[in-house]
């Protein structure tokens, strides 16, 4: 185990807990950009490391506060998860023919992050304007009133499309960019019950995804473990600090970081 990557691993975390960021968007340009990793083991190793974080999290939404839409879970997933092995096979027939990928990755890491910056302010413009007022009955899915009802369902299983190929490519926009579609494609929901559906449907993804890029050997399994060590802790530690940090200072902050940061993997 690594005490670096465990402290990097810590940091992320305490910063997720605080403002609920992604921790792909900000775990894989620190291991690109601090600890030289090439970017498809970085997201490889990354996509792992999300779904186990993610999991625990899945519980106490399903388990405690029953936040979790499982038939809007299904419809992005019937999107994602073809999209996510279909990505796996087109790295892998690359990889084969003798063609690098890490350009591909980098570049599509670059777009997800520059969107995710995008997302993570337009997400809180989303909160402050009255979402989650209505969902106290836990139904399925609601007319949002953005969309005619026949569009919610195919508009869902798009945005599951987009999300399988983004996230498979760069483990970044399962968090951020899932939240905000879901706050536009069902704006009646509880923000919980958009939380708990984001990160259930993110679980299957991350994993098929992880386990993809391991069988591909983009996967360093001394950096998982160190990452865990020192993420989970920091997650905890994080949580319980949210309340009294000034998260709506610290969101722009993060997302003019992310920004520059997507700036630089697209035009290197």
């Amino acid at each position: 185990m690594n005490v670096m990557y465990s402290l990097s691993g810590f940091a992320v975390g305490l910063l997720v807990g605080i403002t609920g960021v992604g921790g792909g968007s900000l775990m894989t340009p620190l291991l690109v950009f601090l600890f030289g990793f090439k970017a498809s083991v970085a997201v490889g190793t990354d996509l792992l490391y999300a779904a186990i974080t993610k999991t625990g999290g899945v519980f106490v939404h399903h388990g405690k506060h029953k936040s979790v839409d499982w038939r809007i879970v299904g419809l992005l997933a019937s999107g994602s998860i073809p999209m996510a092995i279909l990505t796996l096979f087109a790295i892998k027939h690359y990889m084969d023919i003798g063609k690098e990928t890490t350009g591909i990755i980098t570049y599509s890491l670059g777009i997800a992050l520059i969107l995710t910056s995008s997302a993570l302010l337009i997400r809180a413009y989303l909160l402050r304007n009255g979402n989650g007022k209505i969902d106290d009955d836990h139904s399925s899915i609601q007319n949002a009133g953005r969309f005619p009802p026949r569009w919610e369902i195919p508009a869902t299983i798009l945005t599951g499309i987009v999300l399988g190929v983004l996230v498979t490519l760069s483990s970044v926009g399962a968090g951020a960019l899932g939240t905000v579609a879901l706050l536009f494609l069902y704006p009646r929901m509880s923000t919980l019950k958009i939380v708990g559906t984001d990160l259930a449907h993110a679980i299957p993804l991350t994993a098929i995804g992880g386990f993809g890029h391991w069988m591909l050997g983009n996967v360093d399994f001394t950096l998982l473990g160190s990452l865990l060590i020192g993420s989970l802790p920091g997650i905890w530690i994080g949580s319980h600090l949210s309340a009294k940090v000034p998260e709506h200072y610290l969101r722009p902050v993060l997302a003019s970081v992310l920004l520059l940061i997507g700036l630089k993997f697209v035009t290197q």
